[in-house]
C-alpha cells in the first residue's frame, strides 16, 4: 500500500511517500507524477515515510528524473538509511539529487 500525498507552492511540487514503492504501487505513483509534472519548476520527493522501494518504484523514480531535467529539478529528501543503501547498491545514489 502507498499513500501519494501532493502539495503545490507556486512551481514546486512536494510529493510525500508513506509506504511501499513496488510492483503494485509504481504504476499509481508514476500516472500521479505525470498529472502533477506539468509547470513544475521543482519536484521534491519526501521519502520521510516510505518504507521499501522495488526496482519498479527506481524505475519510476529515473523516469521523473529524465522528465524534470527538461523542465527545472528533482530532489530527494528524508531518506532513511534502507532505502539509501538501495540507491548505494544500485547506483541510484550517484543519479539522484538526495538531501
Amino acid at each position: 500500500m502507498l499513500n501519494i500525498n501532493k502539495n503545490l507552492n507556486g512551481e514546486t511540487l512536494t510529493v510525500s511517500l508513506e509506504g511501499r514503492l513496488d510492483t503494485t504501487t509504481a504504476p499509481q505513483l508514476e500516472e500521479s507524477l505525470k498529472e502533477s509534472m506539468v509547470g513544475i519548476k521543482e519536484l521534491i520527493l519526501d521519502f520521510a515515510n516510505l518504507e521499501y522501494i522495488s526496482s519498479a518504484g527506481l524505475r519510476v523514480l529515473l523516469s521523473a528524473q529524465k522528465n524534470m531535467a527538461k523542465q527545472g529539478s528533482m530532489k530527494l529528501i528524508h531518506v532513511s538509511d534502507v532505502i539509501m543503501e538501495i540507491f548505494e547498491v544500485t547506483g541510484f545514489v550517484d543519479i539522484l539529487t538526495i538531501e
